[in-house]
């Protein structure tokens, strides 16, 4: 069964931006777009004849009625469906995610600063749902996926911008590596490998080797781990970078000029709360480009 790519709406110019994003991966993934609209109305809007829910049912309406009409206009080769689902909106994203190849949602910016934050749904939604979330944020148009064209303009035609991936050899990764793979290869686009490691506390007389000891082994770590991936992929460009430092940096600094971004969140029992780890967490708030989170066990 092809499970379609989802896609969270609000009507903000966020749930916008990420409804076309999720077109354009809906075409590259050859899989239908689904577009979810929560109604927290506690019933169907077709079953309530409420007068005071006339208003909210006719904007959900729109919404998606907006959006339709929007990406068939943009996006005719997409296969579209929509629905309003009566429940809330974390709860309707995460039982929606469930069911999808990917969950994409909007993200908002913040006022004067540079990043932008995920805000309590798409947080709540992120650390629940067990699919691939993408996070995109307002403003994001199909020419920022890829490079600036000879010219330095923004262009369609140019190749795609890196796909960066950070991960953890010591932790599993076959989730993200898949994911992270693939959205290469669907864009024949180079992909970036970031490892970042830490020094234990140790006599300063020792720091020096030390420090060289443990870049080798994680240079090969990252290696062993990626082998059989680059075999899988053989088409697919790969560079690696493994550096000291805090692996959040590390991530915000390689995805400057990236089209997508890619980070791993731990699966934890728990079904309270909204962690997502410090990483991904920090990747949400101040990254620019789509956040993939992939969740991983």
């Amino acid at each position: 069964m092809r499970h379609p790519v989802v896609v969270g709406l609000d009507g903000s110019r966020e749930s916008l931006a990420a409804a076309d994003w999720a077109a354009r991966e809906a075409l590259r993934r050859d899989l239908p777009l689904r577009l979810v609209h929560a109604w927290e109305g506690g019933v169907s809007p077709a079953e309530s004849e409420l007068p005071e829910l006339e208003a909210p049912r006719y904007w959900a309406r729109r919404i998606l009625r907006g959006a339709m009409d929007r990406l068939n206009e943009r996006y005719p080769q997409v296969y579209l469906s929509a629905d309003q689902v009566p429940r809330s909106a974390p709860d309707a994203l995460v039982a929606a995610g469930e069911e999808s190849e990917l969950l994409v949602l909007g993200s908002r910016a913040f006022s004067g600063i540079g990043g932008f934050m995920a805000g309590s749904v798409a947080l709540a939604t992120v650390a629940h749902v067990a699919r691939p979330v993408v996070l995109v944020r307002a403003g994001q148009a199909s020419e920022d996926e890829h490079l600036p064209d000879e010219n330095g303009r923004p262009s369609t035609r140019s190749p795609y911008r890196p796909v960066v991936v950070g991960v953890d050899p010591a932790h599993r990764c076959e989730d993200l590596f898949a994911f992270a793979f693939e959205s290469a290869r669907l864009r024949a686009a180079p992909l970036k490998v970031v490892h970042a490691w830490r020094l234990p506390y140790m006599p300063t007389a020792l720091e020096a080797k030390a420090r060289r000891d443990v870049q080798r082994a994680a240079e090969r770590a990252l290696d062993a781990v990626l082998a059989p991936w680059r075999e899988k992929y053989p088409t697919v460009q790969v560079t690696t970078v493994v550096e000291e430092g805090r692996p959040a940096q590390q991530l915000l600094d390689a995805a400057q000029d990236a089209g997508l971004l890619a980070v791993g969140r731990r699966i934890r029992p728990a079904k309270l709360g909204t962690h997502t780890g410090p990483v991904a967490h920090a990747v949400m708030h101040h990254v620019h480009c789509p956040v993939a989170v992939v969740p991983h066990g």
